[in-house]
């Protein structure tokens, strides 16, 4: 798992992000589910050899696998609490996520949906993917 806290979302900060998980997983083929944000898909973008974005049909967040862990973050990272700060909003999205790092079962298991596993399937030719 991948996960930059930037300060916007634009085409230039999607390159950053792109970039980190492409050298994270420098000897894998990651094929990345994105929603239809303009930085998602900018002629911009500059998406690296070793992924493939694969674009959700419009209106159907369902199908987004990144929603369940935002999900999970909101209920355990904010449950009725109130952040004096930005930097505390922040400090607990960033220990949420290290908390489901930490457990990659539990990470696959929201994240890898079976039309993720036939998306993977036909965009590498592949027979099987384990996640």
């Amino acid at each position: 798992m991948t996960t930059l806290v930037l300060p916007r979302t634009n085409t230039a900060m999607m390159n950053l992000f792109l970039a980190q998980v492409a050298a994270d997983f420098a000897d894998s083929f990651v094929v990345m589910h994105v929603d239809g944000a303009g930085w998602h898909t900018s002629a911009d973008l500059q998406v690296p050899d070793n992924i493939r974005l694969i674009v959700q049909p419009a209106s159907s967040p369902q199908l987004s696998p990144v929603e369940h862990l935002w999900d999970d973050i909101r209920e355990k990272a904010f449950p009725h609490v109130l952040h004096e700060s930005l930097d505390a909003v922040e400090h607990a999205v960033s220990e949420g996520l290290r908390r489901l790092a930490a457990v990659p079962d539990t990470l696959r298991s929201m994240t890898f949906f079976p039309h993720m596993r036939d998306a993977w399937t036909h965009v590498t030719g592949a027979g099987t993917c384990t996640g």
